[in-house]
């Protein structure tokens, strides 16, 4: 991951404020204190998703591990993070207009990982995600081994889950990270 500027914590303590109802059983204290101690990748990483459009935010309580989640709570799949293939196979196979990334690299890049599909149903749980745009998931070997990956989005009130050519991109696509703290 290249170098960039930590996360301003003002920023995430104003979203946390903003929307108790994505951690209910957690207090920005708990936060600040995981946040303290994190190592400047960690920061750099969640500067990087509020850089590109993610929004950041905490989803849900603790893990056993004492850990947070922080999940990309745009409205919208991420400005800064659309137009992507699945990964860098699918990007290189394409033989014509090829995107300069891919949703996998680019994660790897920021040092986050993609949203599985539990982890996106998780989030629509505490407000309405993607109901213009769609988000690439982390897709089973199985399914990528045949040429395919998944996406999901939120219409008519319902989570879906759909499949495409891994080397399919669309300017609405993009995808959501996930950082443990």
């Amino acid at each position: 991951m290249t170098s960039r500027k930590p996360v301003s914590i003002a920023i995430l303590k104003e979203r946390f404020a903003r929307h108790p109802e994505r951690h209910p059983a957690i207090t920005w204290q708990t936060v600040e204190k995981r946040l303290a101690s994190a190592s400047s990748g960690t920061l750099e990483a969640l500067a990087a998703m509020e850089a590109s459009g993610g929004e950041p935010d905490v989803i849900g309580g603790e893990a056993a591990d004492g850990a947070l989640l922080f999940i990309d709570c745009a409205a919208e799949s991420p400005k800064g993070r659309r137009s992507l293939c699945y990964d860098q196979a699918a990007r290189q196979s394409r033989k014509d207009h090829p995107p300069a990334s891919s949703a996998l690299e680019m994660a790897a890049d920021i040092g986050i990982e993609l949203l599985t599909e539990a982890d996106y149903r998780a989030l629509q749980q505490s407000g309405a995600f993607d109901l213009k745009t769609s988000s690439w998931i982390m897709t089973p070997a199985a399914i990528r081994d045949l040429g395919g990956a998944l996406f999901c989005d939120r219409r008519y009130d319902t989570v879906f889950v759909y499949h495409n050519g891994a080397n399919s991109y669309y300017a609405a696509r993009g995808f959501r990270g996930k950082l443990r703290v």
